[in-house]
């Protein structure tokens, strides 16, 4: 399928949010990096140039050929897509004495284009995430709208068909965001709808069929969380038997895990062909002492490989391995388009080894969470795998603070098994995004009966979200935290202390490790 519109990527950590938007506009588009030579004659409709974390004008900033600008389609400039289009056409940058980040109020100078249905002097919420702003806009460009300041936030050249925001509307922190990028997709640029899950089935069938033929056989790593389960569900739509899952007991799994995940996807269940693997030894044996969540993660991503190249030798004709990794993922592991910024190695990014020798088929790779449910509904998946909550692949490994031992694996599952099941007696599990606990390496002081405690403290997350790359931390009752705490500490020996984790994402990210 030929994408509409073009995202070139200057390392914004919501590059691939804007295409989601877009996506669920229904258009088609594809994100490439800042740095690719522009085409002589542009195949796509429309531009889009990210956000991105440098300066227009530092000696590091991200190489760009202005001639992406002269090839005669309209083009939308995103926060420091603005300030470069800005920088090039003759506006003048400034630095501002700080960063603004967060929540900002707009007011609409222009009611037309990009702000058509605004109310002129209207007040409207943004999301802001820059340094410096464009202080004058360039010849020909009209402003749009302002901030509270006066700063230019929206700016515009209709003659050019060039449009900039010096905000995000892709986030959802920007209300009516969605609203101008229709605007953009739409009014200006007068394109049509032709992007659909059932459209991305069909496409991604015809390229797995094209990796896999006749002959050829795919491995696929299934865990029994959303991801892993929809990725074989779609190769298995592709290639049919020809695709062996393996489920591996890694050891820190949660509460009764194994047996499930099995009745759920075997036959009986999904159908799919699968074996499941216990190695929870090997895993254990290769995390003793390892306290570093990086080293957690890579010690995790490597044995999983092993053990799927141990596997697939069993399996005549096995070539690739698949998975079911996510874009939160990768933006968050590794800069996959442009000079993103490198926040954690994922188990399916960063852990895997430089001489795999099965090749990757990772069919998810581009969507968020709330797609890949979209995809999994047009696949026939279950609803009570869709909405089961995202679960990480190191598991229990990232919830554990320092070393990991049987004991704290424990100690762990029984806390996390007792405020999952509170939160579903509650009807709240499937408001939530995620919903844990987390063992600390913390001991206090406690009191039961009338003898002293020393022992281990957890905390609880639970946090809502659209899409996994910004989260709120959950309000949750009152009676439930009560009865939480009350079970935990009871319940559990070993156990004397419940915190409760009120940070947002950002600054803080979902899991803790």
């Amino acid at each position: 399928m030929q994408a509409q519109i073009l995202i070139l990527d200057f390392g914004s950590q919501f590059t691939q949010l804007i295409a989601r938007r877009i996506r669920e506009l229904g258009v088609f588009t594809e994100i490439r990096p800042c740095t690719d030579p522009p085409p002589k004659h542009a195949t796509f409709k429309a531009l889009i140039l990210s956000g991105g974390p440098a300066s227009v004008t530092d000696a590091d900033a991200p190489k760009f050929d202005p001639a992406w600008l002269a090839l005669g389609v309209p083009v939308l400039g995103i926060c420091y897509g603005m300030q470069l289009i800005a920088h090039l056409s003759g506006g003048i940058l400034e630095k501002g004495s700080s960063r603004e980040y967060g929540f900002s109020t707009i007011e609409v100078a222009d009611n037309s284009s990009l702000l058509s249905g605004f109310e002129l002097n209207e007040h409207t919420t943004v999301w802001m995430s820059h340094g410096d702003h464009v202080g004058k806009p360039p010849p020909g460009y009209k402003l749009l709208a302002r901030t509270l300041a006066g700063v230019p936030a929206a700016i515009g050249n209709p003659d050019k068909k060039t449009y900039c925001l010096q905000f995000h509307p892709e986030v959802v922190h920007s209300p009516r965001g969605t609203e101008m990028l229709s605007n953009f997709i739409f009014n200006i640029c007068s394109l049509s709808r032709d992007w659909s899950s059932a459209g991305f089935i069909e496409q991604t069938i015809a390229t797995i069929r094209r990796q896999l033929p006749e002959g050829s056989r795919a491995i696929c790593a299934l865990s029994g969380g959303v991801d892993s389960t929809v990725a074989a569900a779609l190769v298995h739509r592709a290639i049919g038997e020809r695709l062996h899952c393996v489920f591996v007991d890694n050891g820190v799994l949660r509460k009764e895990e194994a047996p499930a995940v099995m009745a759920r996807l075997g036959r009986g269940g999904l159908n799919l062909n699968i074996k499941a693997v216990d190695a929870s030894d090997t895993f254990l044996a290769a995390l003793k002492g390892v306290s570093n969540p990086e080293e957690k993660r890579k010690i995790i991503g490597r044995t999983f490989i092993e053990i799927f190249d141990h596997e697939s030798k069993s399996i005549p004709g096995v070539t690739h391995l698949v998975q079911g990794t996510l874009y939160p993922d990768v933006i968050e592991s590794v800069s996959v388009r442009g000079p993103s910024a490198t926040i954690k190695s994922h188990h399916n990014v960063g852990g895997l080894p430089e001489k795999m020798k099965l090749k990757l088929i990772e069919p998810l790779r581009e969507l968020f969470k709330d797609e890949v449910r979209k995809i999994g509904a047009e696949l026939g998946v279950s609803e009570d795998i869709l909405k089961r909550q995202p679960f990480p692949g190191p598991g229990l490994a990232v919830r554990i603070i320092g070393d990991i031992t049987p004991a704290k694996l424990d100690l762990l599952r029984e806390a996390d098994h007792i405020l999952v099941e509170e939160i579903k007696a509650q009807g709240l599990y499937h408001t939530l995004w995620q919903s844990f606990a987390v063992l600390l390496p913390v001991q206090s002081v406690g009191v039961m009966g009338d003898g002293r405690t020393y022992e281990q403290t957890v905390a609880i997350r639970a946090v809502v979200s659209e899409d996994g790359m910004t989260a709120d931390w959950a309000y949750l009752p009152h009676d439930l935290l009560r009865r939480v705490s009350s079970r935990i500490v009871n319940e559990v020996r070993g156990i004397n202390r419940v915190v409760l984790d009120i940070s947002s994402k950002p600054p803080a990210t979902i899991e803790w490790e």
